[in-house]
């Protein structure tokens, strides 16, 4: 579904990505993982042309993404920011549909409900305001929108940060129970490994603008991936043994 060719990214002297080969398999859950300023974001926003490679390319289904039309390509891809970006002055209805509607096409009061649906919120939402909803209500109505258009990759860029731990985990079981039902290519940026291990098929682990690590969650609970990969991983594992120890 996507190829990085030796892409790279450089802003002047600094380097945000350095030069990555990687083949990212159709329908597979893939995760970006690393330190803030690893160069995960920059590769994310590469996919879909909201950053131009400064060397190499960028290919989704064998086509270079800064040789498509900026809205074929995006049309084709779902995308899930921490932001949310809601437009205040719309309703919800509006905002899932701002997509389809960019390109000339009207969505029905049925699949506006059907979206919500997806991510388990009432039809009756889709005429609220922005303002009216919570954090995970809001986030969910940014996931309905990045499927609007029933794109064939969901790219997620930090999506769940901004939300307390019961709604974290309840949308990221929600967004892979949407990969799976829809057949969908996800990656997910996240600097949460044990929302990686949880989530993904396969963890990429970066690091100055490097991939270091390649692995399955379970490769990574065995020892595997170097000791980038590991002093991650020893995060979640140090949480998990101390909360083991405490005395009920």
């Amino acid at each position: 579904m996507v190829s990085f060719e030796a892409a790279k990214r450089h802003y002047g002297k600094v380097v945000a990505v350095g030069g990555v080969d990687c083949v990212i398999a159709q329908r597979s859950f893939v995760a970006l993982v690393g330190a803030s300023g690893s160069g995960k974001s920059t590769l994310l926003k590469m996919v879909n042309a909201l950053v131009e490679p400064s060397g190499g390319r960028v290919l989704m289904s064998g086509e270079d993404v800064t040789e498509l039309p900026p809205p074929a390509l995006r049309r084709r891809i779902g995308y899930v920011f921490q932001g949310i970006g809601l437009f205040p002055h719309m309703n919800v209805a509006e905002n899932i549909a701002i997509g389809p509607r960019l390109h000339g096409e009207h969505l029905a009061a049925a699949r506006i409900a059907e979206l919500l649906d997806l991510v388990e919120l009432e039809a009756d939402m889709a005429s609220r305001m922005p303002d009216e909803l919570s954090g995970g209500q809001r986030q969910r109505i940014g996931v309905a929108r990045a499927l609007a258009n029933d794109p064939q990759l969901l790219l997620m860029d930090e999506p769940f940060g901004a939300l307390d731990p019961i709604t974290r985990n309840a949308l990221g079981d929600r967004v892979r129970a949407l990969h799976e039902r829809l057949g969908l290519t996800t990656i997910m940026v996240t600097h949460d490994m044990a929302e990686a291990l949880l989530l993904a098929d396969r963890v990429l682990v970066m690091d100055a603008g490097a991939i270091v690590a390649d692995e399955s969650p379970a490769a990574l609970l065995a020892g595997k991936g170097g000791d980038i990969a590991q002093g991650l991983v020893a995060v979640p594992r140090d949480q998990a043994a101390r909360l083991a120890k405490m005395k009920v």
